[in-house]
């Protein structure tokens, strides 16, 4: 059988979602750091799905224009029947960065399909998309995303706008519709005729529940059986096909993998992110059993070394058997935020190539201290600060070992060097239980 996805993530966590969802859905799923060559891809037979993590996300439409015809087209030299441009499910875009719009361009320009099924509902995770407008939760709460805490108050991407196509229309000019709840109700295809005869050229998907995600999944599949078919969205696209797959007697679900159990080495968690919620995971690990640092980024900014002293004491940690956990701010009220604000502000740095210095700091710092103490197990939080460290440590691929919460499994890592199986995890900023760090310590594994 063949590949039936290709996907390439608009950021790693995210690619890394969608490696998890295909792998503990029962496809064999490899994400890759880079295109993978043909070396590396013969090292994994049988896989049904093969990703390319990126970090788009951050990026420039220009930078787009660049760099997403040459990755799609090299996705689409592997035969699959989805090509898959993974998005945030909490829609983290905006029309100067991470412009979903453009690769939805570059996308019909190359594929020239009849319709584009955008999908960002997932509800596995908590997020929902009805009648075109999205959905996400937080704590005990759904939020519409327009109103939600964190998203609402995003440093990069706020969201100000709950209807998908309406964010999207602000970075495209293509015609993007919606099928909604009622629609699959009275009959999707009919409703789907509809809009493309009224000049949609993409298409969101409500999705609530199992009946509208296998609805949806349903679609996607449909519309994939006799060409290759371009698509957008979270990991939902994937979700939602095997939930149609499995509706329709077509796949069996595995049951979950067991968790890995305890790591015989202390774990290090480096965390770039300013989410409250992962603040509020940094507050967990520290009242049970994580020692934790803070990396003085307003410091790094006016170029002091902070490294070298934050490396000294990490290490003494470490070797003497804590579990450390590394990070730059707490919360968007930490008062870092604002001190790194100024920090930008006084030395006229631009704030995007010093996301990505702080990120490319935490990866060395984390592969210096994975190999001086022989570290098992580590954890990167955060979407942007996940991109920027792996490239630091010679990782090539990840593969799913055991789950947490959908979206931030227990991975093993492929690489050349000194980390090839080192077990770690990438976490966005706003997803995972407030024990999630714990949870990884603890290997991972599906709960009741």
């Amino acid at each position: 059988m063949g590949l039936d996805f290709a996907w390439y993530g608009d950021d790693f966590t995210g690619a890394a979602a969608t490696m998890e969802a295909l792998a503990f859905g029962g496809l064999p799923a490899m994400l890759f750091l880079e295109t993978p060559t043909a070396a590396q891809l013969a090292r994994f037979p049988g896989l049904r799905g093969v990703g390319v993590a990126s970090t788009a996300r951050t990026e420039s439409p220009d930078w787009m224009r660049l760099n997403l015809p040459g990755a799609f087209r090299a996705l689409a030299a592997l035969r699959p029947r989805v090509i898959h441009y993974k998005v945030c499910s909490t829609l983290d875009s905006a029309p100067h960065i991470g412009s979903i719009g453009a690769a939805l361009e570059i996308g019909l320009e190359l594929f020239r399909n009849p319709w584009v099924p955008i999908v960002i509902a997932a509800p596995q995770m908590r997020r929902y998309q009805a009648f075109g407008h999205l959905f996400a939760g937080a704590g005990g709460a759904v939020y519409r995303l327009d109103l939600h805490p964190v998203m609402a108050r995003h440093p990069v991407t706020p969201m100000d706008e709950a209807d998908v196509a309406l964010h999207l229309s602000r970075q495209t000019d293509v015609a993007i519709g919606c099928l909604t709840l009622e629609d699959y109700a009275s009959g999707a295809d009919a409703a789907l005729a509809r809009l493309l005869a009224l000049g949609a050229r993409a298409v969101t998907l409500d999705e609530m529940d199992p009946g509208s995600e296998v609805e949806a999944g349903r679609l996607i599949w449909q519309a994939s059986e006799h060409e290759l078919l371009f698509t957008i969205g979270s990991q939902g696209v994937e979700y939602a096909v095997l939930r149609h797959l499995v509706a329709s007697g077509q796949h069996v679900l595995p049951p979950p993998p067991p968790g890995r159990g305890r790591a015989p080495a202390p774990v290090l968690v480096v965390s770039g992110s300013v989410s409250p919620i992962t603040a509020a995971q940094i507050g967990w690990a520290r009242g049970h059993g994580f020692t934790t640092f803070a990396l003085d980024a307003a410091a790094l900014c006016r170029g002091e070394d902070v490294v070298t002293p934050l490396r000294a004491v990490a290490l003494a940690a470490l070797n003497a058997g804590q579990d450390v956990l590394i990070h730059t701010a707490e919360g968007p009220e930490d008062p870092g935020v604002a001190a790194l604000a100024r920090a930008l502000a006084e030395t006229g740095r631009d704030p995007a190539a010093f996301n990505q210095q702080i990120g490319e700091t935490l990866g060395r710092l984390l592969a210096d201290l994975t190999r001086a103490a022989g570290l098992k197990r580590v954890v990167i939080s955060g979407g942007d600060t996940s991109g920027h460290a792996t490239r630091q440590m010679g990782i090539f691929a990840l593969e799913a070992l055991a789950p947490t919460i959908p979206g931030a499994s227990l991975a093993r890592a492929h690489a050349v060097g000194d980390f090839d199986g080192l077990e770690i995890a990438l976490k966005g900023g706003q997803m995972g239980s407030e024990d999630y760090f714990g949870w990884i310590r603890d290997g991972g594994g599906a709960r009741p």
